[in-house]
């Protein structure tokens, strides 16, 4: 008989050591482990775990087998493994019910339970007697699923079993804006059932994702049926919240232990190296003991002074438990093993002596790992005093499985049995190598020959959509319904994935099924929705955008490959139907090689097969789908592509004699917004010949010398469109040389100002007969908004002798609008079609789950604050339901959701210390900067604002969140309209000219635009270097002779144009909910140092200190919730820099100082504002003339923070006024606080 090797006794050891501490309480019918033998639950989490280390040891025994022994050893703890994994796949498989709900509702009552008899696999509680809600657990099981099949494992037996793992995947990829209860089942730390956004959670969620996609259940013997497949924008989401998350856990823990199986062993989710490092170093600065880590602050599970008879904890007792927080020896193995990985010598040495130290060794050598270690009761007092001084007692389940698992794998490694990427087939733990540069493959397909021919003509030779076959090309919305037979299973009542928008990563693959390859066109191109992409601009800006998303976030094998369509709709294409010069300028660059800094290839579709990412969809080939699911999927592939109707097209433009019959319901669609502009801010504009202004505050152009109108033959080789409803020509412009939006007769004018009165005696007959002949676009869209309201959209209608419904004319002048750039008519009617934009309910979940939460509508009666993810059509209603009549706003709100996602995506930083972004309010500061930019009145700018397009709103929306200054350009789009005897020189020239240029065009019509643009920063920066050097006296002289009206009135010279800048900052800080950097953490600093902050009424009391800690965002989201309560934004930004002068005082008093009373904040501010009064000496009528918001001097508002007259100086000498505060013998405080 052969002797044992060395490494053979070892592993034997082990073999003992799980035997008596692991599988002697596998059951052997069910294979599931229960926690104790009192006790015959079996959780998913910690069965996983434990079952880990005998999956580890049968590797090591594979890996060293000595003898045919060892080799049978091997297979007995691979089968171990299997029964224990089968064994919680059938426990999850009877409940295929809760699983299918789940998919469509994500509510804690229909999720998967976390815990079955272990003797019947049964479920052992009801749906609401346990936070049964627990992502990590479900993907904690996918990932080792995915790893153990990959080392060679069969656990999946069946197609039924594939289609019911292919639902679990459907189950987790939402972890990234589904609340659960964590890993350590409670969610909110007070133990009340509130579920919360976990980082664990969704780390875990994004490890399994990416570990099982593409993966074959079966094995290698499996086939095409035996493929899981994972969409990856799924993954890609998980991974931009978690790392906006990190280091903090949720909302209620601001650091966990549990983030350390998340960015190491076994998860490894995390590819950004210094947010690894910095959330590993939180944990051990915040939570490593003697005995173990703490699961995080304030953790009152079975310490001395927690309640036994209850599960929950008052808010207020949470304080008793820091510093005596149970300790958690398991954690000890986990950065043993997180060293084992990174090849840190040093981490693995130190733990494992702290591991060592902390095993309890039985009668018979065995080493077991306790569950924890906490204080005794009677040495509570000593560790308040000095923490980690008292000797612990260990407590709970020994041995704790989860913990042994963990120290046994540790052990298995640590002596070289096993390497790490014995553990990680799959190598999760090489996520954070870096990765090659990222080439984007750019398609440019035109719809037909016309748009090629007219791109040709600039040198630019593209394919049509026929020209790329036998490739074939589908919008996105195609790959949606093909995702959707995905894990579709009829026995087992599965109803496949549900409809989602697909994401950009999914669509910039290739794939292939039976024998064609299929391409797709991005969600963000679609334009049969919402009338963003309408715009030209921003769809190429959005494009651009598109291109640096894929470079950064790309991770397949293959390159990307971006289809950029130009469809035949004339939105890409100016009044003589050519390309306009922002597209070709994009092709240019795209044939360049750059965009934005990307690298990019432009070429034909064909070219790219070869080096792009291929998927098979191999999940159509099911033979268990029905005969009416394989016409679906015909249906799918041989359907023709729907064309839009050209409700606009003609072969004929003319321009006819305005007609004189007025609507008597003119100006309806104006009064029906409800933006507000500070009348301190809106000043009265005075209109330059030779335009005068029309109602909504855009000058046109008077009547022309020549006094008569043409009608201009205009050849188009376009189609015939479909039989209009509504008359006008393709211009809205060209029915004379006056504007169809300019100023109505002087009996409306009467009417305009009479309102809804009026209204209630309006004719509808004569209505309908103004309708049929008014050929003006605004009047067409006052009438058709009056029969809206008054009639509804199915109330029938006869315009030029057919018969039509109201909503028909409604799309048709929608499309109308939208093809003249008629942005304030495009938002008004989307308004009325309850149109909603596509990624609005992704949109809203981008900006939510990174910690930001919404509202929407104007405080304080309309707002609505919207705190978690919604579903699409019920966050649409709150928007409609805030924005109440002013259909326009609501259109507006929904467009700058999509644009804050952009940005948050792209430029998080913009994001910086704001927790609520307040849509309502940041609309109202868009409409009074361009009040203040323009020097016109609140009404013009309001009108101003929804006449924006697209991408000069983003444009203004970024500058406002980032604090540039900007100026506002107008400028003039120049139409067809023939010079004189008919000359067509200048027909179908569209081009951009300045103010300065527009007299020289008289033969033409001219349509003001707007344009945003960025202040020279030079400019800027001088101004800001003369106004910190102003003197003091020559700021007195002249404060006397400032008019609170023209406070933001620009003047001859620099000087005047400082005034009102500190204001302006004010205002839009405020209304952004901006605060400094720590802002949180210091004012909790002072509510610990007193009995409570009062702001305006409203109390944020001392006792929030005892229920959460500094970093806490509860806290965080408390305080917001406070200065949210202010109405003025000026006003609320000084209330924080008043609680920012009482945090320096926290910080330089040395913890000397403790306020028995309430602090009132904003007695503070006022006591400021007056001995600034004080100061200035500024006369009683002056003052009493200059009061802002809350009765504060403007010109107190309008100076600057720092300095010696700074705000902050004088909040400083007001604090020294009402607070026992030393101070010398002149009152001054010392120069540390102020």
């Amino acid at each position: 008989m052969r002797n044992r090797s060395n490494s053979g006794v070892r592993l034997d050891y082990y073999q003992r050591l799980l035997n008596k501490t692991i599988l002697k309480y596998q059951n052997p019918v069910t294979g599931l482990l229960p926690a104790s033998e009192e006790n015959s639950h079996a959780w998913v989490r910690d069965n996983v775990y434990a079952v880990l280390s005998v999956w580890a040891l049968a590797l090591a025994y594979r890996k060293t087998a000595d003898l045919d022994e060892d080799r049978a050893k091997a297979y007995e703890l691979e089968q171990s493994v299997v029964k224990l994994m089968r064994g919680l796949l059938r426990c999850m498989m009877s409940q295929v019910e809760k699983l299918e709900r789940f998919k469509h509702t994500q509510h804690v009552n229909d999720s998967l339970h976390a815990k079955y008899c272990s003797k019947t696999g049964k479920t052992v509680v009801g749906d609401q007697a346990w936070g049964h809600l627990q992502i990590d657990a479900t993907s904690l099981y996918i990932l080792s699923l995915a790893q153990m099949t990959a080392s060679g494992l069969q656990i999946i037996f069946t197609l039924d079993e594939v289609s019911f793992v292919q639902n679990l995947i459907f189950y987790i990829e939402t972890a990234y804006r589904t609340p659960d209860y964590g890993i350590w089942e409670r969610g909110d730390k007070t133990n009340h059932g509130l579920p919360e956004l976990n980082s664990s959670s969704i780390g875990m969620a994004k490890a399994a994702l990416e570990a099982i996609n593409e993966l074959d259940l079966f094995g290698a013997r499996g086939g095409p049926l035996s493929v899981v497949h994972v969409l990856p924008d799924e993954a890609q989401q998980c991974q931009a919240i978690l790392l906006s998350m990190l280091p903090r856990e949720s909302n209620s823990k601001e650091i966990d232990a549990a983030l350390l199986t998340v960015i190491s062993f076994p998860a490894f989710a995390v590819d950004d190296g210094e947010k690894v490092e910095e959330t590993r170093d939180s944990i051990v600065t915040k939570l490593e003991g003697k005995y173990g880590f703490c699961r995080f602050l304030r953790d009152g599970y079975k310490t001395a002074r927690e309640d036994p008879n209850r599960l929950h904890y008052e808010p207020w007792e949470l304080q008793v438990f820091e510093r005596i927080e149970c300790q958690w020896p398991m954690f000890f193995a986990l950065f043993v093993l997180d060293g084992l990985f990174n090849g840190r010598e040093e981490q693995v040495k130190k733990y494992s002596e702290k591991l060592d130290s902390v095993m309890i060794k039985t009668d018979e050598g065995i080493h077991l790992l306790p569950e924890l270690y906490a204080v005794h009761k009677e040495m509570v007092e000593q560790e308040y005093k000095t923490p980690n001084s008292q000797k612990r007692e260990a407590i709970g389940r020994l041995p704790h499985r989860w913990g042994q698992s963990l120290y046994i794998i540790s052990k298995l490694v640590q002596e070289g049995f096993l390497s790490p990427g014995e553990l990680d087939p799959l190598n999760r733990r090489l996520v954070s190598e870096p990765k090659p540069d990222i080439v984007v493959q750019v398609v440019i397909l035109a719809e037909d020959e016309f748009i090629q021919s007219k791109l040709w003509e600039h040198g630019i030779k593209v394919q049509t959509m026929e020209e790329v076959r036998p490739l074939q090309v589908f919008p996105a919305s195609v790959l949606t319904q093909i995702y959707s037979l995905l894990g579709r299973n009829k026995k087992m009542g599965l109803t496949g994935r549900p409809k989602n928008e697909i994401g950009l990563l999914a669509t910039s693959k290739l794939y292939t099924y039976r024998d064609q390859i299929l391409a797709f066109i991005p969600q963000t191109a679609d334009e049969h929705q919402f009338y963003l992409p309408k715009d030209t601009l921003l769809k190429l800006d959005m494009f651009a955008n598109d291109v640096g998303f894929l470079s950064s976030y790309w991770g397949s094998l293959g390159r990307p490959l971006l289809i950029f369509p130009v469809s035949t709709n004339l939105n890409y294409l100016d009044v003589g139907h050519n390309p306009p010069g922002a597209l070709i300028g994009t092709i240019k660059k795209l044939q360049s090689g750059y965009i934005a800094g990307t690298r990019v290839h432009l070429g034909n579709l064909a070219d790219f097969v070869t080096t792009s990412c291929i998927t098979k969809l191999s999940f159509l080939r099911d033979p268990s789908h029905s005969e009416e699911v394989k016409h679906f999927v015909g249906d799918i592939f041989n359907r023709i592509p729907d064309t839009r109707p050209r409700l606009l097209s003609s072969s004929r433009i003319k321009t006819r004699p305005r007609s004189h019959s007025k609507s008597s319901v003119h100006g309806i669609v104006r009064r029906s917004r409800s933006i507000q502009v500070d009348p301190a801010q809106a000043k009265e504009r005075v209109p330059s010949p030779p335009y005068r202004e029309q109602s909504g505050g855009v000058p046109i152009p008077t009547t022309s010398a020549h006094g008569r109108s043409h009608d201009v033959e205009f050849p188009i080789q376009r189609p015939h469109s479909p039989n209009l409803h509504l008359k006008g020509s393709l211009h809205p412009l060209h029915y004379s040389h006056q504007s169809p939006c300019s100023s109505s007769s002087p009996q409306l004018f009467h009417f305009f100002h009479q309102g809804t009165k009026q209204e209630s005696i309006i004719n509808v007959d004569e209505l309908v007969e103004q309708l049929n002949n008014t050929e003006v676009l605004h009047e067409q869209a006052d009438i058709i908004h009056y029969l809206y309201l008054h009639k509804g959209p199915d109330w029938e209608i006869t315009i030029d002798g057919k018969k039509c419904y109201i909503k028909e004319l409604l799309v048709e002048l929608y499309e109308k609008a939208g093809h003249w750039k008629h942005w304030g008519l495009v938002r008004h009617t989307a308004g009325l079609l309850k149109k909603r934009v596509e990624e609005l309910a992704l949109a809203a979940t981008d900006l939510l789950v990174r910690q930001k939460q919404l509202s929407v509508g104007l405080p304080p009666d309309r707002e609505r604050v919207i705190m978690r993810p919604l579903p699409p059509d019920e966050l649409a209603k709150i928007i409609f339901d805030a924005c109440g009549e002013d259909l326009s706003t609501a259109s507006l709100t929904q467009e700058l959701l999509i644009y804050l996602a952009m940005f948050i995506r792209t430029e998080p930083k913009l994001f910086n210390e704001m927790l609520r972004l307040r849509v309502g309010l940041i609309i109202q500061v868009m409409a009074s900067e361009l009040a203040r930019t323009l020097k016109c009145t609140g009404d013009e700018a309001s009108e101003h604002l929804m006449n924006l397009s697209p991408f000069e709103m983003k444009t203004l929306l970024h500058h406002i969140l980032s604090g540039k200054e900007f100026v506002i350009s107008t400028g003039y789009i120049h139409t067809c309209v023939p010079g004189p005897a008919g000359d067509l020189r200048g027909v179908g020239v569209s081009r951009w000219t300045t103010d300065s240029e527009t007299d020289e065009h008289t033969n033409v019509e001219d349509e003001c635009r707007l344009s945003v643009s960025t202040k020279k920063v030079g400019e800027e920066a001088t101004e800001f270097a003369r106004l910190s050097r102003k003197p003091h006296a020559k700021m007195q002289k002249s404060i006397h002779h400032i008019d609170p009206n023209d406070l933001e009135k620009d003047d001859e010279g620099v000087e005047s144009d400082r005034q009102g800048q500190w204001l302006r900052r004010r205002r839009l800080d405020g209304a952004l909910n901006r605060v400094p950097v720590g802002f949180y953490p210091r004012v909790w600093k002072v509510l610990k140092m007193c009995h409570g902050l009062v702001i305006e009424g409203q109390h944020l009391p001392h006792s929030l200190t005892r229920e959460m800690t500094p970093g806490e965002f509860k806290f965080a989201l408390h305080v917001e919730m406070v200065l949210n309560r202010i109405p003025q934004p000026e006003y609320r930004q000084l209330m924080v820099e008043a609680l920012m002068v009482l945090t320096l005082l926290t910080e330089n008093d040395n913890s000397k100082l403790s306020f028995s009373t309430l602090i009132y904040v904003d007695k503070i501010v006022q006591t400021a504002n007056a001995i600034y009064l004080k100061d200035q000496k500024i006369p009683s009528d002056v003052m009493e003339h200059s009061k802002g918001a809350a009765g504060i001097s403007l010109h107190f508002y309008d100076t600057a923070p720092s300095g010696r007259f700074g705000t902050m100086s004088y909040l400083c000498r007001a604090l020294a006024t009402i607070l026992p505060i030393p101070v010398d013998k002149d009152a001054n405080v010392d120069c540390a606080v102020s």
